[in-house]
């Protein structure tokens, strides 16, 4: 692949998760949810399966503990997640999504699945599930992180 192309691919890639990610913020504020940042859909992704602990909300965002911890504070106060003691560690505290925070998270899904209907008109759906398993060959299960 020529530079050239490869940059004009990045910047396509990047450009085009950028407009995903101001959409789905976008469309979540519209669903009621309008006291988020964008960071905070991505500590929710951290937290949405079994919860986590703060040490490992730093590790997947990429930040100090005392800035998730910061975060996780401010999620509290707006009663999106809960602290409780850690089932395998006394000396942690595991953050779980209260119900509000899965109501979050639910509505970011939804915003996600609106935010792909112009791209499924434009490839169709079967291209895009490719472009999907494509990109998830490409990136398996890495982390989703802010662009600080």
């Amino acid at each position: 692949m020529k530079k050239s192309d490869a940059i004009s691919l990045s910047h396509a890639l990047l450009s085009a998760a950028a407009s995903l990610l101001e959409d789905i913020h976008k469309g979540t504020m519209v669903r009621g949810f309008e006291d988020l940042r964008p960071t905070h859909g991505f500590v929710f992704v951290r937290l949405s399966e079994r919860g986590a602990t703060v040490t490992e909300i730093a590790d997947h965002l990429g930040v100090t503990r005392q800035a998730a911890s910061q975060i996780v504070d401010e999620l509290e106060r707006k009663g999106y997640v809960e602290r409780r003691p850690h089932p395998d560690d006394a000396r942690a505290r595991l953050i779980l999504l209260t119900p509000r925070g899965r109501r979050c998270t639910e509505a970011a899904e939804s915003a996600a699945q609106e935010s792909m209907e112009p791209w499924e008109d434009i490839l169709g759906e079967p291209r895009l599930l490719a472009l999907r398993d494509e990109l998830l060959r490409l990136a398996p299960g890495g982390p989703i992180r802010p662009a600080w």
